[in-house]
C-alpha cells in the first residue's frame, strides 16, 4: 500500500511539473514524444499550420510574446515562429530576416551547412506580430533580441545540440544585436551583408562606393537613365498619377506624390547594384537621351518600383524605417552627376516614411554600442558581403578583442552574397568554422562543405525585392 502511494504521489508529481515546464522534463525523464507534442507542450506556444515536406516535419506556430521584456506584466502578443525540423539530434539554426517570417518551408546556407534544424522568427511589430494597439516605444533592438533569447530558452530543452544565428539585410543586423545582448545564447553566427551605419549623418563611404562600383560604362549609363527620369518629371509624372489612380494609390504619408516619384528615381542606380549584377548593365537603356518615356518608365519600375512610395507600399514596412529612424540610421547619398536644378527633395529621411502619428526620436548610441561591441568582444562571428552591393559600404569590423571572427567579401556579387560565393580559401575556411560551431566532429569539419545535399525548393537563392532604401 506504501509503495502504491509512493507511486501515485510520484506520478502526480510529474504531472504537475510536466505542466509547467513542459518539455524540459520530458526530455529529462527520455520520454518519447512527437516533435509537434513537445513544441505544443512550451507554454504560450501554439499551432497555426503543419505543412508537409520530405525528410522534415514544418510548422508554422505562434508564440506568446511580452510587449515589454522589462514588465513583462504588461500585456502581451502573439509572435510567428516557424520550424524547420530535422531531428533533435541535429544542430539547429536561428533565422530572422528582420522583417515577416515566410511561411514557406526554405533553408538557410548554415542551415544546409550543418544538415541543422531551422527556427525563424518573425520580427516583432510586423504584422501579424504586432501588439494592439501598438506601443511603438517598445519596438527596438533590445527588445527584438529579447524576443529571439526567450524563444532560444523555450526550444533549448527540445534541440540541445549546438545553435547559430543568422540572417540577411536586416536580418543579419538582427543576429549580430542578438549577439551583442545574449552572447552566451549562440554558439556561433553568420550575418550576411548586414549594414552598420554607426554615424547617421556621416555617409561618405557611400559616395566613394558609387564612384568605383562596377565599370564606368555601366555607371553612365545607369547615371543618365536616372538623370533623365528627373529631366522627364512632367511628362513622367503624369504617368505615375494615371498609374496611381487606375491602381487606387495614395500618398499621405511621403506627402506628396511629386516627393514619392522623386524619392523612386533617386532609388534607382542604388537598387541596380543592391539586386543585379554587372552582367546585367545590358538591359539598361544605352542611350538615355533618346530613349522613349516608356523605356525610362520601365527601367525605373523594373528597378526601383513605383508602387513602393504609395501610402499601400510603404504600410508593411512601417516597422523598418520607424527603427531606421530612432535606431539604425538611413544612408544619405550625393549626386554630383545631377544638376541641381533636377533635384528638388534629395535622399529622404525615414522620418518621410512612417504615418506622423507614430512618434520618433533618433538614438545616436544604439548603433555605435553595437560597432564598438563586435570590434571587442565578437566570438565565433562570420560576416559576410557582396563586393557589388552598397549595403557593405558601411560594414562590421572585428578588432583585436575579437575571437575566431571573420569578414569576407564575395567577389562581384550584391545583397545576395553567400559564403558559396566567396574565393575557394575563404570559402573552405568558413564552411569549416560554420561546422565547427554547429558541434559537427572534426571528421566532418576538415571536409569542409555542406552537409545536406541541394534542394532546389529549400535551398532557393532569391534576393527579395524590397524597397531599396531598406536592407
Amino acid at each position: 500500500m506504501r509503495k502504491a502511494l509512493r507511486w501515485l504521489l510520484a506520478l502526480t508529481v510529474l504531472i504537475g511539473t510536466l505542466s509547467t515546464a513542459g518539455v524540459a522534463t520530458a526530455a529529462q525523464t527520455g520520454q518519447v514524444t512527437d516533435i509537434k507534442d513537445q513544441l505544443l507542450a512550451i507554454p504560450g506556444m501554439s499551432l497555426v499550420q503543419e505543412k508537409p515536406y520530405t525528410g522534415y516535419r514544418y510548422f508554422v506556430l505562434n508564440y506568446t510574446q511580452p510587449v515589454d521584456h522589462r514588465h513583462p506584466s504588461k500585456g502581451t502578443f502573439q509572435q510567428r515562429i516557424t520550424v524547420l525540423h530535422k531531428d533533435v539530434s541535429r544542430p539547429t539554426v536561428f533565422y530572422t530576416g528582420g522583417y515577416n517570417v515566410s511561411t514557406t518551408p526554405s533553408r538557410s546556407e548554415p542551415t544546409r551547412i550543418a544538415d541543422a534544424n531551422q527556427v525563424s522568427l518573425e520580427y516583432r511589430y510586423f504584422t501579424p506580430s504586432r501588439p494592439a494597439p501598438a506601443d511603438w516605444s517598445k519596438l527596438d533592438i533590445w527588445q527584438a533580441a529579447s524576443d529571439q533569447h526567450r524563444v532560444f530558452k523555450a526550444l533549448k530543452p527540445i534541440y540541445t545540440k549546438n545553435w547559430i544565428a543568422t540572417g540577411g539585410s536586416k536580418g543579419g543586423m538582427t543576429a549580430t544585436y542578438f549577439e551583442r545582448f545574449y552572447p552566451r545564447d549562440m554558439d556561433g553566427v553568420v550575418a550576411y551583408v548586414a549594414p552598420n551605419d554607426v554615424v547617421n549623418n556621416e555617409d561618405s563611404a557611400y559616395d566613394r562606393f558609387f564612384t568605383k562600383v562596377g565599370t564606368k560604362e555601366c555607371r553612365d549609363r545607369l547615371h543618365a537613365v536616372q538623370r533623365e527620369a528627373l529631366v522627364r518629371r512632367d511628362s513622367l509624372e503624369k504617368k505615375y498619377a494615371a498609374y496611381a489612380a487606375e491602381n487606387g494609390f495614395t500618398f499621405t504619408t511621403v506627402g506628396s506624390l511629386d516627393k514619392a516619384y522623386e524619392a523612386v528615381v533617386l532609388d534607382y542606380v542604388w537598387g541596380f547594384w543592391q539586386y543585379s549584377l554587372l552582367s546585367d548593365c545590358d538591359t539598361i537603356p544605352a542611350n538615355a537621351a533618346t530613349a522613349t518615356d516608356d523605356e525610362i518608365w520601365t527601367s525605373v519600375d523594373t528597378i526601383s518600383g513605383f508602387s513602393f512610395y504609395t501610402d499601400q507600399g510603404l504600410d508593411p514596412y512601417t516597422p523598418y524605417y520607424y527603427q531606421a529612424g530612432t535606431q539604425l540610421g538611413a544612408p544619405t547619398i550625393k549626386f554630383p552627376y545631377i544638376e541641381k536644378k533636377y533635384l528638388r527633395y534629395g535622399y529622404q529621411p525615414p522620418r518621410n516614411f512612417v504615418p506622423r502619428a507614430i512618434p520618433m526620436k533618433f538614438q545616436p548610441n544604439a548603433m555605435r554600442d553595437v560597432d564598438s561591441w563586435v570590434r571587442h568582444h565578437a566570438d565565433h562571428m562570420l560576416f559576410v558581403y557582396g563586393q557589388n552591393d552598397p549595403w557593405g559600404a558601411e560594414r562590421f569590423a572585428v578588432g583585436k578583442g575579437s575571437k575566431d571572427s571573420y569578414v569576407f567579401t564575395a567577389p562581384g556579387l550584391n545583397h545576395g552574397a553567400n559564403v558559396a560565393g566567396l574565393t575557394a580559401d575563404q570559402k573552405t575556411l568558413a564552411t569549416a568554422r560554420i561546422l565547427a560551431w554547429a558541434g559537427v566532429p572534426a571528421t566532418t569539419t576538415a571536409q569542409a562543405r555542406p552537409l545536406a545535399p541541394y534542394d532546389a525548393r529549400l535551398d532557393r537563392q532569391d534576393v527579395q525585392r524590397e524597397p531599396t532604401l531598406r536592407p
